[in-house]
Formats: C-alpha cells, structure tokens, sequence
C-alpha cells in the first residue's frame, strides 16, 4: 500500500481496481485512515448513499452542491450566480478526494465534479475506486449509458491504474475461473454446464438461505412472508433520529434512509435469521446470523459459529464540512446534520442485489429471472463465498443472455489491465 500512498502524497491520481471480493473497500479504508492519521483532509464520497456510508462518507452531490443537475450544462443553467464561497474553500480545504463505486458514476457527474474542483483550485489527489464490469450508472428513461471514463474529465486526471487481482472472498479455483468468465461475459460450454449444475432442489424450510432478487418488491414480499413462518411475537424497532441542525427535512431523512441501506422500522422476531449490513471487529457485511433475544435497546445475534454479538444501535451520521474556528484559526471540519441510530442488521431472507454490495454471503439462492442489467448477474454470483452452498433459480433464457456486460465497458477494461505493483 506504500506505493499507492506515495504517489497520492505526489499528487497522482489513482484508479484502484479489480474483481468483487479482491478488498477495494478495505485498502480503500486503509488509504483513508493513513491520510487522516497524517492530519490530512479526505472526502469520502460516492454516487449513491449506500456505497457513501460504507465508507463512512456522503454523496457526491451533497459534497460537491450538485443540486438536482444531472449534466454540467444543467449545472450551470441552475447555478446562475458564482458557486458558494464556502464550497470552494471546502473543496480547496482537501488533501484527497475519494470517489467510490466509479462504475455508478456516469459522465456527466464526472464533468460536474471537475467543474467543481476545478473552479475551487483543487491541488489534492484523486483516488477513483471499483469496477466497471459491475453496477452501471442509472439512466432516466430510455437514455444512454455513459461512463466516468467516456468523459473528458477521466483523461483529465490522467488516472495510475492499480489492479487488485486476489480474490478473498472464495478460495475456490474453480469458481473463481467461472466468476472471471461470467465478468467477461466469456460464458461458453464449460461454464454453462457448471452454471447448470448450480441449479439444485430447494427444500420446503427457505429460512437458512437468503434470496437475491433484482427487484425491491420481491424482496420485500419474500421476507415479509417467510417472517410469518416464524412462531413468535413481531418486535418493532424504530429507528432513532438526531438532529443537529434545526432546517433538516424529513424528505431528505427519509432519502437517507433509503440510500444508506437502514430499516426506518426494523421488524423481527426472536429466531428469524438477518444478515449484519455494516463491518465491526466482530461480524461482516454480509454475514449471516439469528435473533435470540431482544430488549429496548439490545439485540442478541447468535452467528453461524455460535458466537454471540451483543448489538446496540449503531449511529451513522450525514455529515457535512463547514468552517469552524479552532484555536484562533478557521478550519473546514466535517459535522453532522442528523445522525440515525438503528440496528446494522436487516432479514436475510431475501436482499436485492444492489443492496447487497460489498457482502459476503453463505447460502445463497439467485432469482436468475430477475437479471436485467449489465453486470448485475456477475455482481450476484461474486457474492457468493462457495459454490457449494449457491443455489440458481432456473433461468427462462440461456445463460449468456444473464452474464452481459456493457460493450463499453468490456472494451475499456480489456484495453487497460495492469497487475499490482510487486510491491504492493
């Protein structure tokens, strides 16, 4: 990781990339704690909350001010006078700015985040992390989908590209040759004999597996339904809000709800099986455990190794940067304008495939007819820790019709693979 560091600290920006499961988010964290255990300003940022808050950062338009504006002529038709002083001096203030999730974000926001740094006089580094042959951006209606690197800003930036290649998420060979093929979209016999096999029978008890599914609504329906199996009381937990700042929204509380992936009302029952949705020295974002006691202000989560964790309500914050004086000095320091404190867990019944970003699932079932974007089949798949306890719904149309990828994105990420530095 030292080389990295060093050509941040020499104003190099960086493309820190690679498969699911090769730990992006956690030599990301790594590079985030050096700078700031240096004293040095970071902006943890990325497209959507979810991806933000793993992080323990904001989103690129709250950071940057973007408004509602989806392109920079919309931008600058919106902003008809000077952006905010304040803004500029934030973003002047940072010594690194951390983008996540890059394949979410489009061309477009690229041009509004440089626009952005660029008018602000930005000397800090930039450092992009993911994959494209994962999640694309979103597109309103029928339009077209344009990457972060089609954009004018991405040769700007003149990005160094680190590729992670080790996958520690499976040690399985075999399965990981597949997931490498499924990215690829490289799905011939071979790997559709083995995707196949991957179909197996599915028992009448569906509480030990957690279903993937592409639409928010099937999961939803498959977890409330699979909770009434369960013969015990229904504990509400509602989530607790402070705020810090008195002009906060509800609309904008109930966004965040939304995004950062929280249960405004957690709903479970002593014996239902949840999955964790944050990472703590004692459990995973992904990992699978059971509910086996409960109080006010205290969950019980027996694991699958029979290790207990004893869980309170976990706070996270939408942060904000605003200019304090310190000892005399006015500083940009990040504070929080409302912090939610709920239980990281959510029913492991079903999760959608977008929400289970950055886990790591034991005994998965994929709805395969739910595959309907670029990359999500492969994003499912990776999720997995074993091929052995993956389970695939029989799809109604051949395999390499789910395993797509975006051409553009095939095309830019063949065009630029580059190993680790040995040394890293």
């Amino acid at each position: 990781m030292e080389t990295i560091l060093d050509q941040l600290h020499s104003n190099q920006n960086i493309f820190l990339t690679g498969g699911a499961g090769v730990g992006k988010t956690t030599t990301t964290r790594a590079i985030i704690k050096a700078f700031e255990e240096e004293g040095k300003k970071v902006a943890k940022l990325a497209s959507t909350g979810m991806a933000a808050t793993l992080i323990g950062g904001q989103t690129l338009h709250s950071f940057l001010d973007l408004g509602i504006a989806d392109s920079l002529a919309d931008l600058l038709q919106r902003g008809k006078f000077n952006t905010k002083k304040k803004i500029k001096k934030l973003i002047a203030s940072m010594d690194l700015l951390v983008i996540d999730e890059i394949s979410m974000v489009s061309a477009d926001l690229m041009e509004m985040i440089h626009h952005r740094i660029a008018e602000s006089d930005f000397k800090g580094s930039v450092l992009v992390v993911g994959d494209f042959l994962q999640l694309p951006p979103v597109v309103k209606g029928y339009g077209a989908i344009r990457f972060a690197f089609e954009s004018e800003t991405w040769k700007a930036l003149d990005f160094k590209q680190v590729t992670l290649d080790i996958n520690y998420r499976t040690d399985d060979s075999n399965f990981i040759e597949i997931l490498n093929a499924v990215r690829y979209a490289q799905v011939d016999e071979k790997e559709h004999l083995y995707l196949h096999n991957l179909i197996k029978p599915i028992g009448e008890d569906l509480s030990h597996y957690t279903f993937l599914y592409g639409k928010n609504v099937s999961a939803s329906r498959h977890n409330q339904a699979q909770l009434e199996f369960i013969d015990s009381d229904e504990l509400s937990f509602e989530s607790q809000v402070i705020r810090h700042k008195s002009k906060i929204e509800d609309k904008e509380i109930a966004r965040f709800f939304n995004d950062a992936r929280i249960e405004e009302d957690l709903r479970i029952k002593i014996g239902a099986p949840v999955l964790f949705t944050r990472n703590a020295w004692n459990y995973f974002n992904g990992e699978r455990g059971r509910i086996i006691r409960a109080e006010n202000d205290t969950v019980y989560v027996e694991k699958m190794d029979g290790y207990v964790v004893k869980l309170e309500r976990a706070a996270v914050s939408k942060h904000k940067w605003e200019e304090k004086s310190i000892e005399g000095k006015k500083e940009m320091v990040e504070v929080a304008q409302f912090t939610i404190h709920q239980f990281p867990i959510a029913l492991a019944f079903a999760i959608t495939i977008h929400k289970s970003q950055g886990m790591s699932i034991d005994d998965l079932i994929i709805e395969s007819n739910e595959i309907f974007a670029p990359s999500q089949f492969y994003v499912a798949l990776s999720r997995a820790v074993s091929p052995h306890r993956l389970t695939l719904i029989q799809p109604g149309k051949d395999w390499k019709y789910l395993a797509f990828v975006h051409e553009k994105a095939l095309s830019f990420v063949k065009q630029s693979i580059v190993k680790n530095p040995k040394d890293f």
